[in-house]
């Protein structure tokens, strides 16, 4: 490339980032699922606790909805390590965090399956604020067994999220659009919907389980209460 107006080299973090993304390519068998759920509940359920005096956001409420599903789907709730696949009982959410300066970080929240959708808030928001200032673990950094990624603030409706290794899966979340569907009345309604991106390890699940999670997680949306 000639005249090139900036070179940034890949050092430090974002080199780590860089080198974790390609070795998670290259080492795991992934797959990706596209999927997407009526959010008329999820954004009623916002401003039903919000009339409450409890402040959530959409973001709070579907990982609350994930968490929810990995009941029901626990082979995907877990690690690849070597020729082992580690399942867990505790779910241990990674909530993918953008910094400045171009870098990403998906630190865990510990024993996600046991808290309400404040306490998951309060977390989120607390390994946020520890990200900025650098604060966070290396156990937080490494140690959790399922990922969440939103892009909903941005146009992407879908993409395609690169496992979080040596986890099993990540969930991509994508903005919220409106979609015609069939009314009751056999007429035409719009709903919202979000888009939802599931990529799996293959050598850790087959597609069939990795599709009934992610309708699981879409199901779980479509009747989401707090």
């Amino acid at each position: 490339m000639s005249g090139a107006a900036k070179i940034v080299p890949l050092k430090g973090v974002r080199a780590m980032i860089a080198d974790r993304m390609v070795e998670s390519l290259q080492t795991a068998a992934q797959l990706t699922h596209h999927g997407s759920a009526d959010a008329s509940a999820l954004l009623a359920e916002k401003a039903r606790l919000a009339e409450a005096g409890t402040k959530v956001s959409v973001e709070d409420l579907l990982m609350l909805a994930v968490v929810r599903a990995l009941r029901s789907v626990p082979d995907a709730n877990g690690r690849v390590e070597g020729r082992e696949v580690k399942l867990s009982e505790a779910v241990d959410l990674s909530v993918a965090i953008a910094l400045p300066g171009n870098l990403l970080v998906a630190p865990a929240i510990f024993g996600a399956e046991k808290m309400g959708v404040s306490a998951l808030r309060a977390a989120r928001q607390d390994l946020a604020r520890r990200a900025k200032a650098n604060k966070l673990s290396v156990t937080e950094m490494t140690g959790g067994t399922f990922t969440v990624s939103n892009l909903g603030l941005t146009r992407v409706e879908h993409f395609t999220p690169i496992i979080n290794a040596p986890q099993i899966c990540i969930l991509g979340i994508g903005r919220v659009t409106d979609r015609a569907v069939r009314a009751p009345d056999s007429g035409i309604a719009l709903r919202p919907h979000v888009g939802l991106s599931l990529t799996f390890d293959h050598r850790a699940l087959d597609g069939a389980p990795a599709g009934d999670l992610l309708t699981a997680i879409c199901e779980e949306i479509e009747a989401i209460r707090a």
